[in-house]
């Protein structure tokens, strides 16, 4: 079997956003399905990984970017005020008229290029892998021109973001337009991955025609060998990962101060300026480290050195209850206790009980978090806080190769 990957994130890029195309380029050909993939040149991306290896059983080709810079509007526009953010509004403003995203002009180059790739290699089968939403055009445009089947993957929800903002008329605009992908995405795609019930029960609603099956995130438990965790001199909770949308630290950094305890908070990546700069006025001192984004390799150290790790899912009106990002999954891999603050009832508190990784507790409440906070570091200071086992059918079905597998069989029955 011949399968063309299109993706948007993919090395140099960083980010976690590139792990989940990665994986499925570096697993299918050991699965006997020769794999292309087909990602841009050059989207100017917020962060670059050049550690990354590209896996060498894939052909990768390239296609010519075409679309506006990667941005992070907050934090341009924060502290600006006047004619200087006027400015800042101009040159942010296009990429809000892109619809559904901004992403989408990159199939001006995209769908001709996946096309030929499919032609010439005769492919029996084409996957998106969004976000970006805007690139399952490429698949139902291959599907159209060759015949190939169509596998889309969703790995956010096309239509209830938890983070988008509904209060504009951009918003509404871009709501609109995913609506109409999804219909699209549901009326054409052979199959439909997901990584969560939620997103799948959101595609079920529109009644498709192909298969809709849940294939989570997968542990990366190889990408931590040979790390190790040190009990460090004070206690460390490490969150990894960027803030964007309705991502909150306050809460939890509130509880921290509450708590009155010798414990560092260390967050690794992207944070907002205006949460920093709350954060400061807290006075927290040498309680708080704000690591810049780094390369997922030193991600993953800084990930497993510590005593625990934090998970923040916004409640976001009851939508994040069904979030299952990947950074759950990770953190599962790196074996240290999580504090997950969480929608109690939500899929990633369920499977943190599961699987006895962590403690739980709702991301607005302070008290709760505050509990939480007290009782690990009370553990630590009694004899310190053991590595999280899993147990191995668990570490198997939770494992990236397994995902893959997976979806290594969803492509035999489309294509079959």
């Amino acid at each position: 079997m011949k399968v063309l990957l299109v993706t948007m994130y993919f090395p140099p890029a960083g980010g976690g956003g590139v792990q989940r195309p990665l994986k499925l380029a570096q697993y299918l050909p050991a699965l006997g399905v020769e794999t292309h993939v087909l990602a841009p040149d050059d989207p100017k991306w917020v962060h670059r990984d050049a550690e990354l290896r590209v896996p060498t059983q894939a052909w990768v080709h390239r296609a010519r970017y075409v679309g506006p810079k990667a941005r992070r509007p907050a934090e341009e526009l924060h502290g600006t005020e006047g004619v200087e953010r006027a400015l800042v509004h101009a040159r942010i403003a296009s990429r809000r008229l892109l619809v559904p995203d901004a992403s989408v002009t990159w199939n001006l180059t995209a769908i001709p290029a996946a096309i030929r790739i499919a032609r010439r290699e005769a492919v029996d089968a084409v996957i998106t892998t969004s976000p970006p939403g805007s690139i399952h055009f490429v698949g139902a445009a291959v599907k159209r021109a060759t015949g190939a089947r169509w596998l889309a993957d969703l790995r956010d929800p096309l239509i209830a973001n938890p983070h988008r903002r509904s209060d504009t008329a951009a918003t509404r605009a871009k709501q609109a337009a995913a609506s109409g992908l999804a219909k699209l995405v549901a009326r054409s795609a052979d199959a439909i991955s997901c990584v969560s019930e939620a997103i799948a029960d959101e595609v079920r609603a529109l009644e498709p025609k192909g298969v809709v099956r849940t294939i989570a995130n997968g542990c990366d438990f190889d990408d931590f060998a040979g790390l190790r965790y040190r009990r460090g001199s004070r206690f460390r909770i490490t969150h990894a990962g960027s803030f964007f949308g309705r991502r909150d630290p306050r809460p939890f950094l509130q509880a921290l101060l509450d708590s009155d305890l010798d414990i560092v908070a260390r967050f690794v990546g992207d944070f907002r300026a205006s949460d920093r700069e709350w954060a400061e006025s807290l006075g927290l001192g040498d309680r708080l480290e704000l690591v810049p984004y780094t390369p997922r390799a030193e991600s993953l150290r800084l990930q497993r050195n510590s005593e625990a790790l934090l998970l923040l899912v916004p409640d976001a009106g009851g939508r994040g209850r069904g979030v299952l990002s990947g950074k759950l999954f990770e953190y599962l891999a790196a074996a240290r206790p999580i504090l997950a603050a969480v929608p109690v009832d939500g899929a990633a508190a369920t499977l943190i009980r599961e699987t006895g990784a962590g403690i739980v507790a709702a991301p607005d409440d302070v008290a709760g978090l505050r509990a939480a906070l007290e009782g690990l570091h009370a553990r630590y200071l009694d004899g310190g806080l053991p590595a999280v086992v899993l147990p191995e059918d668990v570490r198997h079905s939770l494992s990236r190769q397994a995902r893959v597998e997976e979806t290594a069989e969803l492509l035999q029955e489309i294509v079959g």
